[in-house]
């Protein structure tokens, strides 16, 4: 097990960032396609083929989840991972030709520091995002990096560098479950101003960092930490789940639903008017049936735990970017990890 959601048999994930525009993709590939759907709570959604994910739609199988900076631009990203897939003639037939189906959701990271050319001038500069989903798909692998890479390259929280997470677990019944997630939060993942994590009651050994939970809240535990606070600003964390159990579609959304609650396990404030946070749920069949209302239950709460230490995970392993006014990363300000 190496703690990612490759963990899970037959997934694949890449990155690809451009460093200069402080931004980046990440691409999920599933290598004999996958049963999914999704969980979308934020107020201010980006994506690509979403609805098609809900269970009362024709399409089922999917090849490909991206993740990815730029907002709207960024939308461009599942192309580039498409025409990778196509040419390795992944998907579904019609009509004779090989027809992929990468399904994306975008966060916000336009105003971080990083230089976006195509915005002042959009006749001479085009957004890198079709590149960039290109190569994070050629570069899919069973390891990847984590932090300031991919799609939580421009990743920021509330006061602390996002970052991109991942984990894996598995349930007694022997199905294998992982996250991914990029952590742009409109919100904080740490409690009030000190080094613990929301999700440090779900922690496993040191992955971020073997703080644990606190012995006692922090006075300030409570107090509101979210951006915006004067200038309005848009975030959003955006995440894929996955199992190697063979699930339908309305039981991936069942997945995805519950899943979703790891974000509220490890960030605060959350699922806001201005974010757009959405979870997918995939389901690659290599494992027995998890449809079972007790198994899916586990294969759910498992889920969200996996979740929220990916959040946490992220934030742990991001660097802060080199840009001034950036916010610093969690390694910096707070000295490493165990105390």
């Amino acid at each position: 097990m190496r703690n990612l959601i490759t963990d899970v048999p037959g997934v694949l994930v890449g990155n690809a960032q451009d460093m200069r525009a402080a931004t980046g993709a990440t691409v999920a590939i599933f290598e004999q396609g996958a049963i999914a759907s999704l969980s979308t709570l934020g107020g201010a959604p980006g994506d690509r083929m979403a609805t098609s994910l809900e269970p009362e739609m024709v399409g089922q199988a999917i090849d490909a989840v991206v993740l990815s900076g730029g907002s709207v631009y960024g939308l461009d990203a599942a192309g580039g991972a498409s025409a990778v897939l196509c040419q390795r003639g992944q998907g579904r037939t019609f009509g004779g030709l090989s027809i992929p189906v990468a399904v994306q959701a975008i966060l916000f990271d336009l105003i971080n520091g990083g230089e976006k050319d195509w915005m002042r001038e959009p006749v001479k500069h085009k957004p890198p995002y079709w590149d960039l989903g290109r190569d994070a798909a050629l570069v899919a692998a069973h390891d990847f990096a984590l932090g300031t890479a991919g799609a939580g390259v421009g990743a920021t929280t509330a006061g602390l560098k996002g970052g991109l997470g991942s984990t894996s677990a598995k349930t007694s019944q022997g199905f294998t479950v992982g996250a991914l997630v990029a952590v742009n939060a409109v919100g904080a993942a740490t409690i009030g101003s000190g080094p613990h994590f929301w999700a440090g009651a779900y922690e496993q050994g040191d992955e971020f960092g073997g703080l644990g939970w606190p012995a006692k809240l922090p006075d300030d535990a409570l107090r509101l930490r979210f951006k915006g606070q004067p200038l309005p600003v848009t975030a959003t964390t955006i995440a894929l789940v996955a199992t190697d159990a063979t699930l339908t579609k309305a039981e991936c959304k069942r997945l995805a639903i519950m899943a979703n609650d790891g974000l509220s396990k490890s960030l605060r404030p959350v699922h806001a008017p201005n974010d757009g946070d959405t979870v997918f749920a995939a389901a690659t069949g290599k494992a027995g049936r998890g449809g079972d209302p007790p198994i899916l239950t586990e294969l759910g709460t498992v889920a969200a735990d996996c979740l929220a230490r990916a959040v946490a995970r992220g934030v742990y392993e991001a660097t802060a970017l080199p840009f001034p006014g950036a916010v610093p990363d969690w390694k910096t300000k707070f000295g490493g990890g165990r105390r």
